[in-house]
């Protein structure tokens, strides 16, 4: 059989046998595709041909003869999965357990204050529109889909019917009359226009008397929470600028905070729902190392301090020239070494200064005189060439001053930020994954009514068999 040839084996019954050689002398022919192969096919043979037909059946090894042999079972050696999304506890599932147990009786906390959130009424809602700056004009949008793949053609031909004018698709103002053909493959989210108004003159009248700019806003808000269930959306319609309410939870001292409504699929860094906006739940991008990009800090930026531009002579030139501008503004110079430069001016080459426009003198070449612009800086630079090029070169020489650092935005936690203020008995659900499998167990066996972090009767009675399975499973791991 494959290598085998000529071959006697006497293998003892009830010991351990270890086989054991060179690669290719046979190890594996001898133990699976011979010894294995001929149990189970002759276990196989004893069963109905009912019975046959769900197991897959291995080939008949080429043998003389084999005596003595018991019905066989092979354990495949698995490696873990290499995919940067499994965890121990997606892997397990146990993850999925928490994910609904945290959007069934998870408190919601402020993740700005860490005080307990409660629900915004309408009048609220009011009072914080009306608080806006004077002058802007805003979109009252009422959220019917969010992020569901389909063509939503009942939805949006409803909306026409109820004599909306215009609806806010995929982030783009549409008026109703023009015609809309939706990817069904994709995510999309279709908002209804409810009104178009101008923060101007909404404040309550102090006598009393009705106000009709306050009370048309008021109408618009009431009619959105109808259609919406509960949610509003306010954009400003010149900075696309966008303030969410909802009228599940909201912290009176950030009320524009956006705090999604709890879902299991809320808490997966593996859906859009849940994950890091950034990062997409991974937990860590490639960015830019400072350390690779000056390499050498004896060296002034005249001198070629700045690594990626030294690759390029055009560049370098063409860098050095708006540097000796922005040099002039923020005062330092270019002839001093890197190591010497103060941290403020450090952080301005390498971040940008965005702010002010710099008056740049270009010799020669088709940029030749004067002309103004902002400086992007080093880091910002690399990262918008690494995103935009489609030079597989250009991105492989970029990657080279990148590491892979955890998210700025998420801190490696991978979740919303928001969700982070979701608590089950004092703990949310990333600081719960990463506690070992014994004291997890001990922290989903505190919940239980007798213990220090028991849920109260009402919760308990959501969430029993979903504690209950937490902790099978978490003891059965503990026990292997």
């Amino acid at each position: 059989m494959h290598n085998l040839k000529g071959v006697d084996v006497q293998i003892p019954r009830n010991k351990l046998t270890v086989i054991t050689g060179v690669s290719g002398s046979g190890k594996s022919t001898l133990a699976f595709d011979t010894i294995f192969a001929e149990g189970q096919r002759r276990y196989v043979e004893s069963l109905s041909a009912y019975a046959r037909q769900f197991i897959a059946q291995m080939e008949k090894p080429e043998v003389d003869s084999i005596e003595g042999l018991s019905p066989a079972i092979s354990i495949d050696q698995k490696t873990a999965p290499r995919n940067p999304r499994s965890t121990v506890g997606t892997v397990t599932e146990v993850y999925d357990y928490m994910r609904l147990l945290w959007a069934k009786v998870g408190k919601v906390h402020c993740v700005e204050c860490g005080k307990m959130l409660e629900r915004q009424t309408a009048s609220q809602m009011v009072e914080s529109i009306a608080g806006l700056p004077e002058g802007k004009k805003l979109y009252l949008l009422a959220p019917i889909v969010v992020g569901r793949k389909g063509e939503h053609v009942k939805i949006i031909d409803m909306i026409r019917r109820e004599g909306f004018v215009r609806m806010r698709i995929d982030g783009s103002i549409v008026t109703v009359d023009e015609e809309v053909q939706l990817d069904p493959k994709k995510a999309h989210t279709i908002e209804i226009v409810v009104d178009r108004l101008v923060v101007r003159e909404l404040a309550a009248h102090a006598d009393g008397s009705a106000n009709p700019n306050r009370t048309r806003l008021a109408d618009s808000v009431e009619l959105c929470l109808k259609k919406s269930e509960g949610t509003l959306t306010v954009v400003d319609s010149e900075t696309n600028e966008e303030w969410k309410f909802s009228q599940t939870f909201v912290c009176p001292d950030h009320p524009v905070q956006d705090i999604p409504e709890l879902e299991p699929r809320s808490f997966s860094f593996n859906s859009p729902h849940g994950a890091c906006d950034q990062c997409h739940g991974i937990g860590s991008i490639l960015q830019i190392d400072p350390a690779s990009i000056i390499p050498n800090q004896n060296l002034s930026i005249a001198e070629g301090a700045i690594h990626p531009w030294t690759t390029s002579a055009s560049r370098m030139g063409y860098m050095v020239t708006i540097l000796e501008a922005l040099a002039a503004e923020v005062g330092f110079s270019l002839k001093k070494p890197w190591k010497d430069l103060s941290n403020e001016h450090k952080h301005v080459i390498l971040h940008g200064y965005p702010d002010k426009e710099l008056e740049v003198q270009m010799d020669t070449g088709r940029f030749g005189g004067t002309y103004r612009t902002t400086y992007e800086g080093v880091i910002p630079n690399l990262q918008r060439r690494h995103t935009d090029t489609d030079s597989a070169y250009v991105r492989q020489q970029i990657e080279e001053y990148m590491l892979e650092l955890p998210c700025p935005d998420c801190e490696g936690r991978r979740l919303k930020k928001a969700l982070l203020g979701v608590t089950v008995g004092g703990k949310n659900i990333v600081d719960t994954t990463e506690l070992s499998i014994i004291e997890c167990e001990e922290f989903f066996s505190s919940l239980i009514p007798s213990g220090t972090r028991a849920l109260s009767t009402f919760e308990y009675q959501i969430a029993k068999k979903i504690v209950q399975e937490i902790v099978s499973r978490l003891s059965f791991l503990k026990n292997v």
